[in-house]
């Protein structure tokens, strides 16, 4: 097949059909996956819903998720440029606040 010359009309066509041969074969594939999962878990006695992530009500059973739960610090500093911009004196410092330092500005005068 010559890609260079056939017209656009046929390419986006040609387009179109890769598009829809692609979803036939993922769901084949996925097919394929289920059915070689189910035959693997069968052979210890279990069925794909008995190893599913919820228990007999529904509810998740997995291991939660680390991060993002735990309590945020309080700022600590604000810019005196814009004070809307504060840093709570935890982990990497802004770029403002490093610009303040080395312009002289003590840190105490930043705090809030």
């Amino acid at each position: 097949m010559d890609l260079k010359s056939m017209s656009r009309k046929e390419l986006e066509t040609l387009q179109q059909d890769v598009q829809e041969a692609l979803v036939h074969a993922e769901e084949r594939d996925r097919k394929a996956a289920r059915e070689a999962a189910q035959k693997a878990v069968a052979e210890y006695g279990f069925s794909l819903d008995d190893l599913s992530d919820e228990d007999n009500n529904g509810k998740k059973t997995g291991r939660r998720k680390s991060g993002g739960g735990g309590v945020k610090s309080e700022p600590k500093f604000a810019n005196p440029a814009d004070p809307n911009q504060t840093w709570t004196g935890k982990g990497r410092q802004p770029n403002w606040y490093r610009a303040e330092i080395e312009k002289g500005t003590a840190p105490e005068s930043m705090k809030l």
